[in-house]
């Protein structure tokens, strides 16, 4: 029989609505039932396209008698943490705090006023590396709650504590900032210090793409007097373009490499990643006219286009094995073989073609169809960017196709916007700060784009119902609204 999780948009959580797990979504009736039985909280969170969510979710959430462990003994809570942001924030840094690490499935225990008593990430079903069988978690929490709720009393106060130390240090450098953290010079010497001047990027595995490095980077490639810049940046997106990270059949980056050579990818393509990196490469092609940059940007704006696309015009969060990747460019390729340059790219095009024809006809990744309101805004500035930059219309029809249809499906009737879209149930949950400041952005660069007033006066608009919603007294903006009453350090805002 599904559980309470049958009736969400989240694809994430309709993954879990068929599991043994009396399940819940986070939400008053959970909390209530939590209060009034006196009992403790398990917390769930992870998205759709983690790895080891599936694995946990197959090895326990479906096990019988793991599920009946958890329905004696827990009020359970799913969450899909690209919906509720807010609410993974305030759990990951507890369990950061109480274990060092974070990462997903996030698993978090809660008294019944949420306050988080005990977390980790992946438990196994048997014991193993060291690690707990998730089983034995269970029993032992559940014995500790019933014969020595002191002691969760002290580790919740303890980390509560912790919570605020963390939050103070986020909010440390809220009354302004030291002009010499922002020295450009101070800047590069730092990205230049710690640069993979062997593979590109930066640290070691697994390894990730720093867009906004490098578009820190594609600012200051003209400073004739430091080719730093200019030679991190160029170092670095040509071996991502050539590494497996980058699919070079069908285009898009996949989220991280797994090695420091940027060769096996974790295959999954985020919206948002790709959103930042189309615009990465568009800019690095606009300051040092490498082609190479260029069709990078078109190769990510297709894909976009050919497999993330709704038809009403919304960009959907992810899609996710051969690992190809270039081992020579093709001017070295040419000048090996005495080839004409052209002629060998027209070869590798064709086989490119071909390769990708034949991947087709295999069964594809499955797809993460919701649609979410900051990510679109992302990619709605990388196709309005690209669309005018490039000279290429059908990104501009694209852009505005998307924007049309996040204005009329996630805006309320008094002008705020909602998070989230899916097919099923249509736009729900109350917008954040960057799913207003991301659309609001992606309006203004398809306004600079186009010159089109509509664009222009839809982000004016959202612009004051986000000042409207969001600032702090003080200065500066709250994550979430300012009308929720029951934020604490421990406790997610209620909207």
């Amino acid at each position: 029989m599904p559980n309470r999780l049958a009736d969400q948009s989240s694809p994430y959580l309709l993954q879990h609505a068929e599991n043994p797990v009396d399940w819940y979504p986070w939400g008053e009736e959970a909390l209530t039932r939590a209060r009034e039985e006196d009992k403790p909280i398990f917390l769930s969170i992870g998205y759709a396209a983690c790895h080891w969510c599936h694995v946990m979710a197959h090895e326990s959430f479906e096990d019988q008698r793991t599920a009946a462990l958890l329905n004696d003994n827990f009020i359970n809570i799913k969450v899909d943490r690209e919906e509720r942001p807010d609410i993974d924030g305030i759990y990951m840094k507890a369990t950061v705090g109480m274990t060092g690490h974070g990462g997903w499935p996030m698993s978090v225990w809660l008294t019944p006023d949420e306050a988080p008593f005990y977390a980790g990430t992946y438990f196994p079903p048997t014991p193993r590396h060291g690690m707990p069988s998730f089983r034995d978690v269970i029993k032992t929490l559940a014995g500790a709650w019933h014969e020595r709720r002191d002691q969760i009393t002290a580790t919740t106060e303890r980390t509560l504590l912790a919570m605020r130390d963390i939050s103070a240090g986020d909010g440390a450098n809220a009354g302004g900032v030291d002009p010499a953290t922002i020295e450009a010079s101070a800047i590069v010497g730092q990205l230049a210090q710690h640069f993979d001047a062997t593979n590109g990027g930066w640290g070691s595995a697994p390894k990730f793409p720093q867009p906004m490095a490098l578009e820190f980077l594609a600012r200051h490639v003209d400073d004739a007097e430091d080719p730093r810049p200019r030679n991190i940046l160029d170092k670095s997106l040509t071996a991502m373009a050539n590494g497996g990270i980058y699919d070079l059949l069908g285009g898009g980056f996949h989220r991280y490499a797994t090695d420091a050579e940027w060769l096996v990818p974790h295959f999954e393509k985020m919206l948002y990643d790709n959103a930042q990196l189309a615009r990465v490469y568009l800019h690095a092609w606009q300051v040092t006219r490498s082609n190479r940059f260029r069709d990078v940007t078109r190769e990510i704006l297709d894909y976009v286009l050919r497999e993330m696309r709704h038809p009403r015009g919304g960009f959907f969060s992810w899609e996710g094995k051969n690992i190809l990747h270039w081992v020579a460019d093709p001017d070295v390729l040419s000048a090996e073989w005495d080839v004409d340059p052209e002629h060998v790219a027209r070869q590798l095009r064709e086989i490119r073609k071909r390769l990708w024809h034949e991947r087709e006809k295999r069964i594809k990744p499955s797809l993460d169809d919701k649609v979410l309101t900051s990510w679109n805004g992302l990619m709605l500035a990388a196709f309005a960017e690209a669309g005018s930059t490039l000279d290429e219309e059908r990104y501009l029809e694209a852009a505005r196709s998307n924007a049309a249809f996040l204005l009329d499906t996630m805006r309320t009737e008094d002008g705020r916007l909602q998070r989230v879209w899916t097919e099923r149930q249509g736009s729900n949950l109350n917008g954040y700060l960057e799913d207003y400041s991301h659309f609001i952005e992606g309006l203004l660069a398809l306004y600079q784009a186009t010159f089109e007033y509509r664009w222009f006066a839809a982000a004016r608009d959202l612009a004051d119902v986000m000042i409207d919603r969001f600032r702090a007294e003080g200065g500066g903006f709250y994550d979430k609204t300012t009308r929720c009453h029951r934020a604490t350090p421990w406790r997610a805002p209620c909207c």
